[in-house]
């Protein structure tokens, strides 16, 4: 990497438990299309961001937000920086390397039942629409 986009910390959400010293790793089902298997891991600096990733992942489970460690090279979310929000406020990132699980993050704010409700009809519209595409 030839420069620092951002120096954390970092936060990953999840429905999986994990411990710290796990490695998260690209190579799984996308939680907006469950077709496309994912060539990048994401995360972000933004907590907010994790919890809402975590409470609408696709598997079965109790939501997680882990404090997370790249270990090699990133980059700014293409998905999210050059579609919807240029020069990346929501400091999202994506990267081929694994991501190291530092700790688990308690406390972190949820969405009440109607603000989840209204993140997933967003998703399921998504699903529908074959326009919608992942830069993978």
């Amino acid at each position: 990497m030839s420069e620092l986009l951002d120096d954390g910390p970092f936060f990953h959400g999840t429905k999986a438990k994990l411990s710290p010293g796990d490695l998260l790793t690209a190579g799984y089902s996308s939680n907006y299309r469950p077709e496309v298997i994912m060539n990048h891991i994401y995360f972000t600096a933004i907590i907010d961001g994790a919890g809402l990733a975590a409470q609408v992942a696709a598997l079965d489970g109790t939501p997680h937000v882990y404090e997370v460690e790249p270990t090699g090279d990133f980059e700014d979310d293409p998905n999210v920086t050059d579609k919807k929000f240029p020069g990346n406020p929501t400091r999202s990132y994506r990267s081929t390397e694994p991501l190291k699980v530092i700790r688990e993050v308690d406390g972190w704010p949820r969405m009440s039942p109607d603000e989840l409700k209204t993140w997933r009809d967003k998703l399921a519209a998504l699903l529908d629409d074959d326009s919608a595409e992942i830069i993978n």
